[in-house]
């Protein structure tokens, strides 16, 4: 994860002068004062308060590691997250938004990890039912809690815990659904699935949703998705939650942990699909060059989604764009002349 620097020093007066006073502010830094510059060119001395990591998260590092994870990759089991330290997960959930508009944060809880806490880690031991999320799930691809019928029905699917799907695939995920939303259409998980397939890997790891070169119409949203392994951070179901996340019979409404058994999927047939499910993959089969998922993930975050949408297609294609003006009123008409009320939409 982390990048080493190389700089190259010379021998002048003035580079040692530098060096001294890199040398200088880092030692102030350790101290927890940082040097600053005044009007005058003389240094300024601010101090800044120095807090203590709390005694019983600093002891956690001696816990013993848990056992019976064998079927866990062990660059899985082994990665510890940033978010053992409570002030690092405050201070980062009070800049990113994680609860969707309109609903209460009461319905969970947002918590740090133990030192020995490990993403694949089952609710063993716990009093409250909770399941992990990235950092990146809210930050970058725009997640919002509670999930929706159709997010949970594609976990359920897929058989796996939030954090087991990589989040190059969550992109897949998000950019099909406000594509659908935009057309008038219901996002279902199936018809999702058609176009990918899946190969479980042993030991466990990350799933990822791979592309079906002749029919698949999104493209990828990185090349490379980095840097999110070590960012997660436990979601506590609050009893104002479990509407939300459980059913009546206090069963999760999708897994909550790893499991060392997701589900296989290979060229999925269209007899396997439902009528409702086969329009939505028509419809979406009429596009001809690739859809941006990265543009289309990022609406989630715009004020004015369909011109963003129309931007991000006019980019990837003069055919796509066209396609799209005509579909989402050609399927607009339709849902009025059917008196649909809650089709969604954006």
């Amino acid at each position: 994860m982390s990048s080493s620097d190389s700089s190259s020093l010379s021998a002048s007066s003035s580079s040692q002068s530098t060096e001294s006073d890199r040398s200088r502010d880092d030692r102030l830094r350790g101290e927890g004062i940082s040097a600053g510059v005044g009007t005058s060119g003389m240094p300024m001395e601010v101090v800044r308060e120095v807090r203590e990591d709390p005694p019983e998260e600093l002891e956690e590092s001696n816990w013993p590691a848990k056992g019976g994870y064998a079927w866990v990759a062990s660059d899985v089991r082994e990665q510890s997250s940033l978010f053992r330290w409570s002030r690092l997960l405050n201070s980062w959930l009070n800049c990113t938004p994680v609860i969707s508009r309109g609903v209460s944060g009461d319905i969970v809880s947002l918590e740090r990890v133990s030192a020995i806490d490990r993403v694949c880690h089952g609710q063993e031991g716990a009093t409250e039912k909770f399941f992990y999320m990235y950092m990146c799930h809210f930050s970058q691809l725009h997640i919002r809690l509670p999930f929706d019928d159709f997010t949970m029905g594609v976990l359920r699917a897929l058989n796996v815990a939030p954090t087991q799907l990589h989040p190059n695939s969550w992109a897949y995920l998000q950019a099909f659904r406000i594509l659908c939303e935009s057309l008038y259409l219901e996002p279902s998980p199936y018809a999702f699935l058609y176009f990918y397939d899946t190969r479980p890997r042993r030991p466990a790891t990350w799933l990822s949703l791979i592309s079906r070169p002749s029919i698949s119409r999104l493209d990828a949203f990185s090349q490379s998705f980095k840097h999110f392994k070590d960012g997660y951070f436990k979601v506590v179901v609050k009893e104002g939650g479990e509407p939300h996340f459980l059913n009546a019979d206090g069963s999760t409404k999708f897994p909550f942990s790893w499991t060392n058994n997701p589900s296989r999927y290979k060229d999925m047939g269209v007899e396997e699909l439902s009528s409702g499910d086969k329009e939505v993959v028509g419809m979406l089969l009429r596009f001809v060059d690739k859809l941006p998922t990265k543009g289309l993930v990022r609406v989630y975050n715009s004020v004015h989604p369909i011109i963003d949408i129309e931007g991000h297609m006019a980019q990837s294609g003069k055919k796509n764009l066209a396609l799209f003006q005509a579909l989402r009123k050609e399927m607009a008409a339709k849902a009025k002349e059917a008196g649909k009320t809650g089709v969604p939409n954006l």
